[in-house]
């Protein structure tokens, strides 16, 4: 293998590596139960051993009384156990376009095929007007992780749940004292303390979409107390759980947003009060803001499928993919403060959608006295490649929302966004494509260099470098593009992945019914290893445009029998390529396929139009150089 072809399969590898392990957020950990110096954050890890969390028994015999609240953008289940919510589902878009949620595939099979796990509100509840809200098949999607046929969650892991090392606590019976249609109030009682909870929408529910708040007064014991954030329900994004826990921390007049590696056991922090958590599967999430009588310090509890079970489960269970071992969940806890005044929380549950979040800042910013939010800043892109790819992901997104308000299209809007890259890296692609073009040239005189020293590997190489002086070319140049082109490949790999807009955006129906999931051909009944039940198409058609692409960038000869050894271990270097992106794009999302597949499309149009209007051909050999006809 030349000089070349080993730069080719080095560039082409590190680009991969670099989009795999971007694409997974994969990045350094936040140490657990370790002390970390940070001053500015005031950020201290426990050294001591953690508070276990309660043990519940899975079953809970007590039966719960459950109320409901609903805008056009939440409908809020709350339970008369442990005065939590039990539920926040979110109606989806229909024709006044209130809502930003749209169904996906996922939502439509499972009100199909397991009806009674896909009921809302999933208990029948009451309403202000003292009437009963009856169950309906399908019509929302369920925020919170909620009861399936044969698993029920335990109230530790309900949302705005008062928990404490004791079981008792969680389980609580509240009794209503006041019920309207923008505010409910709970009230408990033990022996040493009275707790009293109070949920209300904050203003107008167009105003602050997707917001309400919680006023929490304690009366007596307050020690050892906490809130519970509620589990998210999981989106499953590329044959993975997209699980994301992350903070914001105020450092002087600077704010920072961080992010949590998933924690396998209990997470603790002290020494911090957090501006908000958020606890999210990717798309949608939980922010938990305290605005008034937080302690320092919070915990996150790993929770396995099997205590807080996913509808994930109630779809094709056999199936390691949905397997109940993959569908952990995470419950974050913030430590309560012993005061006589109320704690005050405000809370956003909704799609992480950027004109959804804007709206919910304005409206707090608006607020006299209020406290700013900045929710918006849980989209920061976070990895070891993140200040590489969040400016790069930003330019194309305001790209994409510019075509969209054109074409109203998002799959059109990624087409177009990659027709503009290419234009933007044309030159660079000429170049590249000129580059290549004098290596073949020199092909024929490198070959006899190479058989002429075949036994001072040293002469050859310094031969191979006059020559390449001579003819002035670079055998770098063929990867500087490559290496040019990967902080907007990272960008628009980050983009397409996180992007809310996508989800539930159709492109060419029943075909692409969710640009943020994997086209759907056909499927069938049963799971096969890595495949699933489901046969994609695009990846297909991405391996085959890729190998057609190889073809032409080789230029070999048509008579395989004129190969030299060299050039056959290129064929099978781009045939082993274009196996290896096949099976790594199957899982992806068929936005990035479909601006992969277009990439490489415009690559083939460029390289014939090169081809046709390029042509180098070498001048008199005494000049030593090239010239262009």
């Amino acid at each position: 293998m030349n000089s070349r072809s080993l730069l080719f399969v080095l560039a082409m590898t590190t680009t991969f590596l670099v989009i795999r392990f971007t694409f997974d957020y994969f990045e350094p950990p936040i140490p657990l139960h370790k002390t970390t110096e940070a001053p500015a954050r005031q950020v201290q890890q426990e050294t001591q051993k953690p508070k276990e969390e309660p043990k519940v028994a899975p079953l809970v015999q007590k039966q719960a009384k459950y109320y409901v609240l609903e805008t056009p953008y939440q409908q809020i289940v709350f339970s008369g156990i442990g005065g939590a919510i039990a539920e926040i589902n979110l109606p989806f878009q229909n024709g006044d376009k209130k809502s930003a949620v749209l169904p996906i595939e996922f939502d439509r099979t499972l009100a199909h095929e397991q009806p009674g796990s896909s009921r809302f509100p999933l208990h029948d509840a009451l309403e202000p007007n003292g009437t009963i809200r009856k169950s309906v098949v399908g019509g929302y999607y369920p925020l919170l992780r909620r009861d399936l046929r044969t698993l029920t969650i335990a109230p530790q892991y309900l949302s705005c749940n008062v928990v404490s090392e004791y079981q008792e606590v969680a389980e609580l019976n509240y009794e209503v004292k006041k019920f309207t249609p923008t505010e409910i109030v709970f009230e408990a009682h033990q022996p040493h303390r009275r707790i009293e909870k109070r949920y209300y929408f904050d203003g107008d529910p167009d105003s602050a979409p997707y917001c309400f708040s919680l006023e929490l007064k304690i009366e007596g014991d307050a020690r050892g107390l906490a809130l519970t954030s509620g589990i998210p329900e999981i989106e499953w994004i590329s044959g993975s759980s997209g699980a994301i826990l992350k903070y914001h921390v105020c450092q002087g007049k600077s704010s920072k947003v961080e992010q949590i590696k998933l924690p396998e056991t209990i997470f603790s922090m002290t020494s911090i009060v957090p501006d908000w958590i958020c606890n999210s599967n990717g798309f949608f999430g939980i922010i938990v803001d305290p605005i008034a009588g937080a302690e320092a310090g919070f915990r996150i509890f790993p929770v396995p499928g099997q205590a807080a079970p996913s509808r994930l489960y109630d779809i094709d269970s056999t199936s390691d993919r949905v397997a109940l071992a993959n569908l952990k969940g995470y419950n974050v806890l913030l430590n309560l403060k012993e005061t006589s005044q109320p704690l005050r929380f405000r809370f956003f549950a909704g799609p992480f959608t950027e004109s959804v979040l804007k709206k919910a800042d304005a409206y707090y910013a608006s607020q006299e006295g209020g406290r700013a939010s900045d929710y918006l800043s849980c989209q920061t892109y976070h990895g070891w490649f993140a200040f590489i790819s969040e400016p790069f992901a930003k330019f194309l997104f305001f790209c994409m929302k510019l075509f969209y308000s054109f074409c109203g299209s998002w799959g059109l809007s990624i087409i177009f966004v990659t027709c503009v890259l290419r234009i933007l890296l044309y030159p660079l692609n000429a170049w590249s494509f000129r580059s290549a073009k004098r290596m073949q040239l020199i092909a024929p005189k490198m070959k006899a260099i190479q058989e002429r020293q075949k036994k001072d590997p040293q002469k050859s190489q310094k031969e191979m470098l006059e020559l390449y002086r001579e003819y002035k070319v670079n055998p770098f140049s063929g990867c500087l593009p490559m290496l040019i082109q990967m902080p907007f490949l990272i960008g628009m790999f980050d983009l397409l992945k996180s992007s809310f807009e996508l989800r539930g955006a159709s492109f060419i129906p029943p075909w692409i019914n969710d640009l943020s999931a994997p086209d759907t051909l056909f499927s069938w009944g049963f799971s096969i290893p890595f495949i699933g039940n489901e046969f994609h198409l695009l990846p297909v058609l991405l391996g085959g445009i890729m190998f057609v692409q190889q073809i032409m960038m080789s230029g070999l000869p048509a008579d395989r029998t004129q190969w030299t050894d060299q050039q056959r271990q290129q064929r099978s270097m781009g045939t082993v390529m274009t196996v290896v992106m096949t099976v790594m794009f199957y899982q992806f999302p068929s936005g990035l396929n479909i601006y992969w597949i277009s990439s490489m499309f415009l690559g083939i149009v460029q390289q014939w139009w090169n081809s046709r209007n390029i042509i180098l051909v070498r001048v008199p050999e005494e000049k030593g150089k090239f010239g262009k006809k």
